[in-house]
């Protein structure tokens, strides 16, 4: 049975977590399931001025719910947030056998995707797909209903493997990210609600 999204945050020791502030905005869904995304969403929101919104589980859960049902009718929390933003990065973790050390660029907003996968290049030796036809089912963050997608430019989806999440490569797509969300600070509107 499909756990939906208002039982997740409705249970004890669960937190979800917001913060409103630049118009591009960092997530993590499955925060404490896939280590080191809800960490990597808020040092990157930290150090750029973006907002933020995380779920994070305890340690004795494993409640995997698809991006495409976390849907913002079951979270005032995640509406406000995705109505407040104008582009989105969500944080996300994978494990595939011959992808060990691989980061998946997904997402609809397919230059900021781009952008944001050029950095991760630059700064590691992890191998990097960015071609949506090239990742697995269920990896590209494509889908219309995805919250990565839902705000007015979209967004990028970073499928991260055990390997880039490790302490030898997180830090470095952290301040990947952070330097792509910082330079489109001044692109994006600063609030899509005042358009």
């Amino acid at each position: 049975m499909l756990v939906m999204l208002d039982e997740l945050i409705a249970t004890a020791g669960v937190e979800e977590e917001m913060r409103l502030a630049g118009s591009i905005g960092l997530m993590a869904l499955h925060g404490g399931l896939e280590s080191g995304t809800a960490e990597a969403a808020f040092q990157v929101a930290a150090a750029t001025g973006a907002s933020h919104y995380t779920i994070v589980q305890p340690n004795d859960m494993a409640w995997h719910i698809p991006s495409i049902a976390h849907k913002p009718g079951h979270s005032r929390q995640l509406r406000l947030f995705l109505e407040h933003i104008a582009l989105a990065v969500s944080f996300h973790g994978f494990g595939r056998r011959g992808l060990e050390d691989t980061v998946l660029v997904g997402g609809r907003n397919r230059r900021f995707a781009s952008a944001i996968g050029d950095a991760i290049k630059h700064r590691t030796r992890l191998r990097v797909v960015m071609n949506p036809d090239s990742m697995p089912t269920g990896l590209k963050g494509m889908h219309p209903d995805n919250p990565v997608n839902l705000p007015e430019l979209g967004g990028a989806q970073l499928e991260l493997s055990p390997g880039a999440r490790s302490s030898e490569h997180l830090p470095a797509i952290i301040a990947a990210v952070a330097n792509v969300v910082t330079s489109e600070m001044g692109s994006v509107c600063p609030n899509p609600l005042t358009k």
